[in-house]
């Protein structure tokens, strides 16, 4: 989309972001992703012989240029954690890919970003109980799926209910909201939930999918939320991540709003929120 362009400079035009707060991730060792994925699936994917059934899932045609952007993706995600650990807050442009199953991809996601770099914290002894909080209008059915044995991973999915997948699978916590929830009642949930959710986990580190998909004006979204109040969810998770003393990996995730710009103040409003949060920087 062409929102991963444009949002680098808007950005920079704005100042919420210097040039050296980007990074240039690098490409992910196959390793990593057979954590998560299957070598079946991986093989067909990076070989581009996935047959027709699989790649209608995906919702694309199949191109080695969509392959090596997922294998960047990942990258970022995991380079965001590094960062995440030394400074509170990492984020990537990209990712969010949590339709992404071990043995098959489906609605625009290939392979699942945030993931694959639960799987190294975990690993890697850098984290041992992570959190991840999906705020895409649509369930992270494939993340929930990859953690639903893991103990060490807790799943917390609010989602529109009567959206994408229709059939959803059980993370370890899921809120569905009816159709044209607004701010006030969103808000209200998440603020009644986040807290004693990570209170009860006791997370030594949170993925944060911050899609931007329930805006009223999304054209996949289902929901009512405005710009403040999408900025305002932004606000409250990066605050209960930072009184906490957790450190956060944040994916774009979904935003599908039939004007480029509200999309673009959506993403950008997720930066600003990170960056008033953590680093104290006034706009």
């Amino acid at each position: 989309m062409v929102k991963y362009e444009l949002l680098p400079k808007v950005l920079l035009e704005s100042s919420i972001c210097a040039p050296d707060n980007f990074f240039k991730p690098q490409r992910v060792a196959p390793s990593l992703i057979l954590r998560v994925h299957g070598e079946a699936y991986y093989n067909k994917l990076v070989s581009l012989s996935l047959d027709s059934k699989e790649i209608r899932k995906i919702g694309f045609p199949l191109r080695q240029e969509l392959v090596d952007r997922s294998h960047y993706i990942i990258g970022g995600t995991i380079e965001g954690c590094e960062f995440a650990l030394q400074n509170g807050v990492g984020m990537n442009i990209a990712g969010g890919t949590h339709h992404a199953f071990k043995d098959h991809g489906e609605a625009f996601c290939l392979l699942n970003d945030q993931a694959i770099a639960a799987h190294y914290l975990l690993d890697s002894k850098k984290a041992s109980k992570i959190l991840i909080i999906d705020l895409d209008v649509h369930q992270g059915n494939g993340t929930a799926m990859l953690f639903k044995d893991n103990p060490n991973v807790f799943t917390f999915s609010i989602h529109g209910a009567k959206n994408y997948p229709f059939k959803k699978q059980r993370s370890d916590l899921d809120i569905g909201l009816e159709n044209d929830t607004q701010d006030a009642l969103y808000l209200e949930i998440l603020k009644n939930t986040l807290p004693k959710l990570v209170t009860k986990v006791t997370p030594d580190f949170i993925f944060y999918l911050s899609g931007v998909d329930i805006l009223a004006s999304d054209k996949l979204g289902k929901l009512g939320c405005t710009l403040e109040g999408c900025m305002q969810r932004d606000i409250f998770v990066f605050e209960s991540c930072k009184q906490a003393n957790i450190p956060v990996q944040v994916s774009m995730g979904g935003g599908y709003s039939k004007d480029i710009d509200v999309i673009l103040k959506a993403h950008t409003n997720t930066y600003k929120a990170a960056q008033e949060v953590f680093f104290n920087k006034k706009f």
